[in-house]
């Protein structure tokens, strides 16, 4: 129990104190992972119909948070499809957490890849001012 409370400090200290940029691919980190493990699950011989839930719903809360980082009015048309693309990605989990089958959850986890590097990519060619005055989901538990 205290292991997990100091573990849990650990979490929301690196988050509180992370820059947008090291945010945004823990977000994409986050999503990826339980979309992964999700996916690990409903493979199984003896799916776990709790530990699914608890998977998708994380997924879609780290989506739902990158959702709502967007700035339409910097990002333009950019925003806009990143946007719909997240829609897009929740509709897919909600789908497979009711059907209990994996459906398009690999392609979902390859589509996060890709565009965790691209955004990577993007932070690495643009500096990105630092601030640590986010307010968002609690992604440490």
């Amino acid at each position: 129990m205290l292991q997990q409370n100091g573990l849990n400090a650990y979490r929301e200290t690196k988050v509180k104190t992370a820059g947008q940029d090291k945010l945004i691919i823990m977000l994409y980190d986050g999503a990826i992972k339980n979309v992964k493990i999700a996916t690990e699950l409903l493979r199984a011989s003896d799916v776990k119909c709790d530990k699914v839930n608890d998977a998708i719903k994380k997924a879609q809360d780290f989506i739902t948070e990158l959702m709502v980082s967007l700035d339409f009015e910097k990002g333009g048309d950019i925003a806009s499809n990143l946007f719909s693309l997240y829609r897009f990605f929740n509709e897919q989990l909600l789908e497979a957490n009711l059907k209990k089958e994996e459906g398009s959850l690999p392609e979902i986890a390859t589509m996060l890849e890709e565009l965790k590097s691209a955004w990577i990519q993007i932070f690495k060619s643009t500096p990105i001012p630092q601030t640590h005055d986010y307010h968002g989901v609690n992604i440490s538990r």
